[in-house]
């Protein structure tokens, strides 16, 4: 028996994937590679999140261990001097939980931006720490009511609060990452 071209022509056509069967392929191959590209991104934003959130703790804590063993007021003045005394002018001098108030009883802030910080628990500026900074309040608190803050130098009790930020390159402002805060007792 004799074949035909038309034969021949039928059987070569059968050999390969039709056009709808290579697209319907195309689409399911594409949406799994989009999806594991979408799954890899959103592993990296979760990790830099708690990348930034470790640091914010760590740089918090730096605060806490630096003020651990200090004096609540000025051995010298005591209470009568909140903040700063005037012979203390930068994180060195600082000898009692007060000075951390600031000048101006605002805080003090320790940021790469202006040179002084973030700073570790040695009163050290660690080096490397673009963008981030550390914002430290204390204030006198009721000691009936810890949530209540009274007028400075009138508690035995006062509450140390650290406030880090961190700011990215493309960052319009700082963003706050944590806060650690502690009553420090009589």
């Amino acid at each position: 028996m004799r074949t035909t071209n038309h034969d021949r022509v039928r059987n070569a056509s059968r050999r390969g994937f039709t056009l709808i069967e290579t697209a319907v392929a195309s689409v399911i191959v594409g949406t799994g590679v989009l999806g594991m590209v979408a799954a890899q991104q959103a592993w990296h934003r979760q990790n830099a999140w708690a990348e930034r959130a470790a640091i914010g703790a760590r740089l918090g804590n730096e605060i806490r261990e630096m003020t651990f063993d200090l004096l609540r007021h000025d051995p010298v003045t005591a209470a009568g001097t909140w903040g700063p005394e005037a012979n203390e002018v930068d994180l060195m001098d600082y000898d009692d939980l007060d000075d951390f108030d600031g000048v101006l009883g605002n805080g003090v802030v320790f940021s790469h931006a202006t040179g002084n910080g973030p700073v570790n628990a040695l009163r050290r500026v660690i080096p490397g720490m673009d963008g981030w900074s550390q914002e430290v309040r204390v204030r006198n608190i009721d000691p009936a009511n810890v949530n209540l803050d009274v007028a400075d130098g009138a508690s035995d009790l006062m509450r140390v609060e650290v406030l880090v930020f961190w700011q990215g390159p493309m960052d319009p402002e700082p963003m706050p990452i944590t806060r650690v805060d502690w009553i420090a007792p009589n």
